[in-house]
């Protein structure tokens, strides 16, 4: 199934995710994956996510579909040059794959491997381009393909940027070239989310607001220090850092579900990236009483 085939539909998207593990063992994924499928339509599958080495997203991704689970496959432009980034689009065509993430991917520097070089042949854009292009039968060097691709290509979006004017820019770049939706950063400030859905809704595109459940406090402290474009209201910080830490995933789920109910007018979707609280995405699914 594509995500596209529900936006036509006027259908709100609900997508999951899951991270490969550091290893060959899935099952531990698989079941995570398991437990999400009743509530959401795909699940996302994390491309070396954090730049951290772990089984390939794309193995994960067809052990999903021999589960009878919709993937939606990660590709990042940092690990391959053009030639493997297309081959890989080819080879989930051919396994079975019809949901493709396009993504820069998280710098080396910030994984377990700060040596690799870094690749970036392609940006995100380029990738987006190349993707369709063989969509449409050629390869990046316009060589005909014996057969085709047929993908529902999504990309990224950062509504909290500090510059929002560039990723508007990019946003419109990534549409010419392809992308059929969006999925976004975290999303914790509503208003800000609104700000930003007020300007990009005149592209036309899907918009899927990203959800990550808090699991402390420190965690909203320190993704407000370091990661770009997210903020977290200082009264879910609070609100966390009073709860007790048997009752957190509890609050987390009733936080994350309010959250969809109040951004759910604006958008076509919400992707849920539950970080391992796998068993948390039926709870905010049921909470916010998502049909």
């Amino acid at each position: 199934m594509m995500l596209s085939s529900l936006f036509d539909t006027g259908c709100f998207a609900v997508t999951g995710e899951v991270g490969p593990p550091k290893g060959v063992d899935a099952e531990e994924v698989l079941n995570g994956a398991k437990v999400m499928a009743p509530y959401v339509h795909a699940v996302n599958v994390t491309d070396n996510q954090s730049a951290v080495m772990r089984l390939g997203s794309l193995a994960v991704s067809r052990m999903l579909i021999e589960a009878g689970i919709t993937p939606v496959f990660q590709l990042t432009c940092r690990d391959r040059n053009r030639i493997a980034l297309q081959s890989d689009l080819l080879s989930a065509a051919a396994l079975g794959v019809e949901n493709v993430l396009v993504i820069t991917g998280d710098h080396m520097v910030l994984g377990d491997h700060p040596e690799a070089k870094k690749v970036f042949d392609l940006d995100s854009v380029q990738l987006l381009a190349a993707a369709s292009e063989l969509t449409r039968g050629k390869d990046l060097a316009g060589h005909e393909l014996d057969s085709a691709p047929k993908f529902c290509l999504g990309a990224v979006v950062n509504p909290g940027s500090d510059d929002l004017d560039a990723q508007l820019i990019k946003m419109e770049k990534k549409i010419e070239a392809g992308a059929a939706y969006f999925q976004t950063q975290a999303v914790y400030d509503a208003d800000v989310f609104s700000d930003f859905m007020e300007r990009a809704r005149n592209f036309g595109a899907p918009v899927m607001a990203g959800i990550v459940p808090l699991k402390s406090a420190g965690m909203a402290r320190y993704m407000n220090d370091n990661v770009a474009g997210v903020s977290v209201p200082e009264d879910m910080i609070e609100r966390m850092g009073e709860t007790p830490k048997a009752d957190r995933k509890k609050v987390s789920a009733e936080m994350s579900a309010d959250l969809v109910r109040r951004v759910r007018d604006m958008c076509q979707g919400v992707h849920l990236m539950p970080l391992g609280w796998d068993d948390i995405v039926p709870e905010i699914v049921k909470a916010a009483e998502i049909d």
